[in-house]
């Protein structure tokens, strides 16, 4: 039986209805010649979500991403460095004790998951500081998503290889040159390392990596460029916090602080979250209170799922596959 089958025939209620009915909105919007961004928060690229994002990738079903810092970098520490990562299924019962002999071995904890510093920090940053300094020296400016597009495209990193590259959602969106926006960067490894090599001086320029407003810029380009009326984009939140809050904002802004006129609002909206609404936390808000802030509309087609998202992504991508 099809997974999307499966999904029809048992998820009738509650949160299981509602990843179904996400799904097929997802696909309405695209059938109906709408664009998607999707967001990543959290750890989904160590959770490996990219074996089927990339597949979403490649199938254009989706236009744009916007990701932290982390989901950009962890899906290519994956890349190059899967065979050393560890599991530890049992990670509620480590000790204090357990967790430094984990530092001490160099592997660096995300719940159940550990990344080998060495064969992934560390070999990625001796590849990319070669580009940083390429472009520090040359007097360049470029996003981190730029720079790792410039390598995966020549092919530096191939020798390390680990896992199937259809299954690296970065590997998929750098050959379609896909749209992706990174605000605040420097809240990731690679963002550490970068600041590192400025104080030291091994890059002399800071701006060599375009920062977060200058993201917000191009978004604002982009949006306004890809936004019709007959053709509006779709926001699929993967968690919160800044990958969310983020590009959604950059709705209001065209309109409230640019007086761009004739700019559709997002033309739907869903969330899969886990995060609770009165503890007062945006990642929690209801789609609702968007459209207090100009960003969705009171007739955008509006789901959340409250569930772990690395059991609900896949389901709802698998959907929109018709797998």
């Amino acid at each position: 039986m099809k997974v999307t089958q499966f999904l029809k025939d048992h998820y009738k209620h509650f949160n299981a209805a509602a990843l179904i009915d996400a799904a097929e909105g997802y696909k309405t919007h695209l059938n109906e010649g709408g664009k998607m961004m999707i967001t990543l928060a959290g750890a989904m690229s160590t959770a490996e979500l990219g074996i089927i994002l990339a597949e979403m990738i490649r199938q254009d079903k989706v236009q744009a991403i916007t990701c932290t810092g982390a989901n950009l970098e962890e899906d290519i520490f994956n890349l190059v460095a899967h065979d050393f990562y560890e599991r530890i299924p049992n990670y509620r019962d480590l000790t204090p004790q357990d967790e430094q002999d984990l530092l001490d071995r160099h592997l660096n904890r995300v719940t159940d998951t550990c990344i080998p510093e060495e064969e992934a920090m560390r070999r990625l940053e001796h590849t990319v500081l070669k580009y940083w300094q390429k472009a520090d020296q040359a007097g360049e400016a470029y996003f981190p998503h730029e720079f790792f597009y410039q390598i995966l495209n020549s092919g530096d990193l191939e020798q390390y290889y680990q896992i199937d590259p259809k299954n690296s959602w970065m590997l998929e969106a750098a050959k379609k040159n896909l749209p992706i926006f990174v605000p605040g960067w420097e809240d990731s490894t690679l963002g550490n390392i970068y600041t590192g090599h400025v104080i030291t001086g091994d890059i002399k320029n800071v701006h060599t990596m375009r920062t977060g407003i200058q993201y917000m810029m191009e978004l604002a380009e982009w949006y306004t460029n890809t936004a019709k009326e007959e053709s509006t984009i779709g926001f699929f939140q993967i968690g919160g916090g800044i990958a969310g809050d983020f590009p959604i904002c950059v709705v209001p802004m065209l309109h409230q602080d640019l007086q761009r006129t004739g700019v559709p609002l997002w033309g739907y909206f869903a969330q899969i979250s886990d995060s609770t609404t009165s503890y007062g936390s945006y990642s929690g808000a209801v789609p609702n209170e968007k459209i207090t802030w100009g960003k969705l509309g009171i007739n955008t087609p509006k789901f959340v799922i409250e569930s772990d998202a690395t059991i609900v992504a896949p389901l709802v991508f698998a959907i929109v596959l018709d797998m």
